[in-house]
């Protein structure tokens, strides 16, 4: 693990394999951290490809962030460390939260951006429930911490059936949860609370798309994975059977088939 600082806070990632690989950076989503990408960043390694995973700012081992964070703010650290990396273009890959912040640095720096997985996540604008859900959600962590609701939802991020047949895989899941810090987390939701809506920004999207969803995600259905298909009609479209919400996480094997599959067939290895 590195660190660096970036736009005020400081920002710990691990860059991995061979500089001269393909970079693909990858985001995770909340309240998660950059270990949740463990299993994509071996394959991709072992495939000759460069990895980028960093925590983001709140979450994880970087700077503690408090009020709000929006998801721009996320894409412009990731760009600034893509700077510090000196990495031009990369394929930038994200999921639920994560996948926002791909469709923002598309949206803000697409020059930046060389291909897009986008997984287990939506795009339009939040809903003015959503909204409310999201601040309240907020107020609710910085009030009581994260075991709580890392309990409730667990059943959730993963397909519930996944929670007892992969007790590693939610232990793993439980303890990213619990151990983020609530004032990251409640900053991440009230930015993302009044996220933009990101169908114009894909609809223009001419950069290769890979579109992942776990057959049985139940925040970010496979309706949702359909719908940003609709939009970019050159996508490809893959829905992992057997998982949730995490997909790579709960089927590492069916999802690096599918990314490594991507890369090697729609995304070129010159800049």
């Amino acid at each position: 693990m590195t660190s660096t600082a970036v736009r005020g806070t400081t920002l710990h990632y691990d860059d991995t394999g061979s500089p001269a690989g393909l970079p693909v950076l990858l985001v995770h989503g909340h309240p998660f951290n950059r270990t949740l990408w463990a299993p994509q960043v071996e394959a991709l390694v072992a495939a000759g490809h460069r990895v980028v995973t960093p925590d983001l700012r709140g979450y994880g081992a970087s700077g503690v962030e408090q009020g709000t964070v929006h998801l721009s703010g996320f894409a412009d650290d990731l760009v600034a460390l893509l700077d510090h990396l000196e990495i031009e273009r990369a394929v930038v890959g994200g999921v639920s939260m994560g996948g926002q912040i791909a469709m923002e640095l598309q949206r803000g720096h697409a020059h930046r951006v060389r291909a897009l997985v986008l997984s287990d996540t939506s795009a339009p604008a939040e809903t003015a429930e959503g909204k409310a859900l999201r601040n309240r959600m907020a107020d609710r962590l910085l009030a009581e911490g994260m075991d709580g609701y890392a309990d409730e939802v667990i059943g959730k991020m993963l397909a519930d059936y996944n929670v007892t047949a992969m007790p590693d895989v939610a232990e793993h899941v439980l303890r990213m949860m619990r151990a983020t810090d609530p004032r990251g987390a409640a900053a991440a939701l009230r930015g993302r609370a009044e996220r933009p809506d990101y169908r114009d920004t894909l609809a223009a999207v001419r950069s290769p798309v890979l579109i992942v969803v776990g057959a049985d995600d139940v925040f970010t259905p496979v309706a949702d994975a359909e719908a940003i298909k609709a939009l970019v009609p050159h996508a490809v479209l893959t829905v992992v059977d057997g998982a949730g919400h995490l997909p790579g996480a709960e089927q590492p094997e069916r999802f690096n088939a599918a990314l490594l599959d991507f890369l090697a067939t729609h995304v070129s290895t010159r800049s």
